[in-house]
C-alpha cells in the first residue's frame, strides 16, 4: 500500500484508549479527553486492524493513554496477532501495570513492548508523572523474566529537567539486553512552546564519539541507532525535529474514538465511525483514500498542534 509520494505504509499506530494511570507534564491535561464511552470496542479495533493487515499493514503497535487499562486488552491483542499476514505486534506502556500483566500479554500473542521511562530518579519521576519507578523497574523486570526481547525504553529529554541522564541511561543498555531511545521534545499539545526545553539529538551522538552506528532492526524504524563496545542493548535516537525522516514514513495512526491521522506532525485527521457500520470493505476504501492524500512532511517546523495533546493522537 502506497501513498502518492511512493511511501510504502505498512505501520499502524492504533490507541486503544485516551485513558491513563500518570499524568506526565508534557503529554496530557485534563481537559477534553475521549470518554470511556466514546472508545471503540474490542470488536471494532480488530476489524479495523484487519482492515489495515489485507491492505498492507505489516506491523501494529497498540498505544494509549495507557492501552493496558483496557479490561478486553487480552481480547484485543489476541484478536489482532491472529491476524494473516501481520509480522510484528507491539505495545507502548507506561508499565505502572507491567509487572501483574507481562505473562498474560506474552500468551495473548504480542511480540515487543515499548516502555516510558523519562527519568531514573524516583522523585523526579514521582514529579513529572505522579507515578511510581519502582513499578517500572518492576515490570521490566517481569518482561525480562517471560522472554520479551527487545524491551525499548523511550525517554523524551527535557533541558535542564532529565538531559543529565543521557549517560545514566545509555549505561542500562550495558547491564540489560535492553534498548534505550532518546526522544526530541515535539511541539504537540501539552508540547507546545518546546523549543526552549528541545535537546537537539545530533548535539547528544557527536559529543559520544565512542557511539557506532548500527543498522537498523525494522525497515523505516524512525529511530538512528548505536551501540558501544560492552553494550547488550541498543542506543537509539528518534529526531523529529532536528533530522526529520519523513520520506522514509511508513506509518498510519487510529486513534480511540475511531479517528484517522496520516501525519502526526499535521491537525488534518477523519472518522473511520461511518465506515465501520457500513463493514470491512468500507472501512477498507476510505483508509485506501486518506493514504493517498498523506502529506509529504510534518510540520513541526511551521507550527503547534493545539488540537490533541500526545495522549489523544496516541504517540
Amino acid at each position: 500500500m502506497k501513498d502518492s509520494f511512493g511511501r510504502e505504509i505498512d505501520y499502524l499506530r492504533l490507541s486503544l484508549t485516551e485513558r491513563c494511570s500518570l499524568r506526565c507534564v508534557y503529554c496530557r491535561s485534563d481537559e477534553d479527553l475521549c470518554p470511556k464511552a466514546k472508545e471503540l470496542n474490542a470488536e471494532e479495533l480488530i476489524l479495523l486492524a484487519q482492515a489495515c493487515v489485507e491492505l498492507g499493514i505489516k506491523r501494529i503497535r497498540l498505544t494509549g493513554g495507557e492501552p493496558l487499562l483496557r479490561k478486553d486488552l487480552m481480547q484485543i491483542v489476541s484478536g489482532i496477532a491472529a491476524l494473516p499476514g501481520l509480522r510484528d505486534l507491539s505495545v507502548t506502556t507506561n508499565a505502572q501495570m507491567l509487572a501483574g500483566m507481562a505473562a498474560d500479554l506474552k500468551t495473548a500473542g504480542m511480540m515487543r513492548l515499548n516502555i516510558s521511562m523519562d527519568t531514573l530518579k524516583p522523585d523526579l519521576f514521582e514529579k513529572l508523572t505522579a507515578g511510581s519507578l519502582q513499578k517500572v523497574f518492576d515490570g521490566i523486570h517481569a518482561a525480562l523474566e517471560v522472554g520479551f526481547d527487545p524491551i525499548k525504553i523511550n525517554v523524551v529529554l527535557m533541558r535542564g529537567v532529565n538531559d543529565n541522564e543521557v549517560d545514566d541511561f545509555i549505561a542500562l543498555t550495558a547491564k540489560h539486553k535492553i534498548d534505550v531511545r532518546f526522544i526530541e521534545y515535539m511541539p504537540i499539545g501539552c508540547g507546545n512552546g518546546s523549543n526552549n526545553l528541545r535537546v537537539n539529538n545530533q548535539e547528544l551522538i557527536a559529543q559520544r564519539p565512542w557511539l557506532r552506528q548500527l543498522p537498523p532492526r525494522l525497515h523505516s524504524q524512525p529511530s538512528s541507532d548505536y551501540t558501544y563496545d560492552g553494550a547488550l542493548g541498543r542506543v537509539g535516537f528518534i529526531s523529529p525535529i532536528s533530522h526529520h525522516f519523513c520520506a522514509d514514513c511508513n506509518r498510519i495512526r487510529i486513534m480511540s474514538d475511531g479517528s484517522l491521522r496520516t501525519c502526526l506532525g499535521r491537525p488534518q485527521e477523519v472518522s473511520l465511525r461511518e465506515s465501520l457500520a457500513l463493514g470491512k470493505e468500507a472501512v477498507k476504501q476510505q483508509i485506501s483514500q486518506e493514504i493517498l492524500a498523506k502529506p509529504a512532511r510534518h510540520g513541526f517546523n511551521q507550527e503547534v498542534l493545539e488540537k490533541r495533546n500526545m495522549s489523544r493522537i496516541g504517540g
